[in-house]
């Protein structure tokens, strides 16, 4: 997810931060980042609002 790793470097926020924020563990973020877990809804509202934005924006890439 390209746009959620570009979105966290933009507003300065290490891996590290945003799982303890999300308060699970550094690999299972990274995962996340690469497309390699399962995001539930309510993990991607989370993401999304320590961010500052919405999940749709975020996560959903219009055609």
């Amino acid at each position: 997810m390209k746009k959620l790793k570009d979105l966290r470097i933009k507003k300065n926020i290490k891996v590290k931060e945003m799982a303890t924020l999300l308060k699970i563990s550094e690999p299972f973020y990274s995962q996340i980042e690469n497309n390699q877990r399962t995001l539930t809804y309510k993990m991607a509202k989370k993401i999304a609002s320590l961010l500052g934005v919405k999940p749709d924006d975020l996560f959903y890439d219009e055609f």
